[in-house]
């Protein structure tokens, strides 16, 4: 099925600044919409149930599987998240845009389901620039440090999947190229054509 909005998936390894990238994409542009996903994980910081995640028992997301209510679901660090079949597509049918912000994994996963998909990965500089924001985050143990960073070597492998590739490097230079890819989207044929049926209709444009 085809629907009105556009559906976006961003991936990165941890402190890559995926959320960060985002979260400014958000308060700028009015029609993107985020995905809340549900996790197995504890919160972390200020993080508020139904905001940053649905944080959910392993029961509570066991049941959800069962249910089929997931696009796509993945154990990443060991813990699991799942995207919200019945969320993305009643903000898509409403016309908003959708990003989402999964792993690989599940990027990989809803490409299929949504051939329109528009896959994004935002990698780091370099290695030691991507342990070091880690570090400056405080939120891990050193040991959960050295999982994360081996887990990177894994993930930005899979890259070459993703349609856009950002460096964050100067974050103001990497949003930019967000907003760009956010918009030339917007301007494809088809998406014009889902988004604008109307129009295309009035001027018999098949």
């Amino acid at each position: 099925m085809e629907y009105p909005g556009n559906l976006y998936v961003v991936a990165a390894p941890s402190g890559a600044g995926k959320s960060s990238l985002v979260n400014a994409l958000l308060e700028l542009d009015a029609n993107v919409q985020p995905s809340v996903s549900h996790t197995t994980r504890a919160p972390r910081g200020q993080e508020k149930h139904g905001r940053e995640y649905f944080f959910a028992s392993e029961q509570e997301f066991d049941a959800m599987v069962l249910a089929d209510a997931f696009v796509e679901w993945a154990h990443v660090h060991g813990q699991r998240y799942g995207t919200s079949k019945k969320m993305i597509e009643e903000r898509m049918s409403q016309g908003a845009d959708v990003v989402l912000e999964i792993d690989y994994q599940g990027g990989l996963q809803i490409k299929k389901m949504y051939a329109n998909a528009i896959l994004i990965f935002i990698l780091p500089p370099s290695w030691e620039e991507l342990r070091s924001r880690l570090e400056r985050r405080g939120e891990d143990a050193p040991d959960i440090i050295d999982l994360r960073m081996q887990n990177a070597a894994v993930e930005m492998a899979q890259a070459q999947e993703f349609d856009f590739v950002i460096i964050n490097e100067v974050f103001e230079r990497a949003l930019f190229d967000l907003k760009t890819i956010i918009h030339a989207q917007r301007l494809k044929y088809i998406a014009q054509r889902r988004s604008r049926s109307d129009t295309f209709k009035a001027l018999h444009i098949a």
